[in-house]
């Protein structure tokens, strides 16, 4: 599925499902606590944090599809077209960085 797609996808959930969407300050929120949900689980499982028993079953995927999901809705509800807009910052970086992250010893 492409974003278009799932832009729709989104869309055609919340009027079945969701009776209207969350205004945009409330999605905000909302985004904020997924991405916090991602990062607990990127600390303990991956960084030096250990992992408290009650996050070992944590599905690192759902959570970035929560996050995909309010990022899906806020592009909605601002009329964002967020396939052209990714396709934009994807040239963007391809062109702007190219050299950049070659050239970087860091990455060696």
């Amino acid at each position: 599925m492409n974003i278009k797609d799932a832009q729709l996808a989104v869309d055609e959930w919340i009027k079945a499902h969701g009776v209207r969407y969350f205004n945009e300050l409330t999605n905000m929120a909302q985004l904020t606590e997924e991405v916090g949900e991602v990062a607990r689980i990127i600390a303990r499982r991956y960084g030096e944090q250990s992992e408290k028993e009650s996050d070992k079953n944590k599905d690192l995927g759902e959570e970035l599809a929560d996050v995909l999901f309010v990022v899906l809705c806020l592009a909605n509800q601002t009329g964002i077209d967020l396939q052209e807009s990714f396709d934009k910052k994807l040239d963007l970086k391809a062109t702007r960085d190219h050299d950049r992250h070659h050239s970087n010893k860091k990455l060696k």
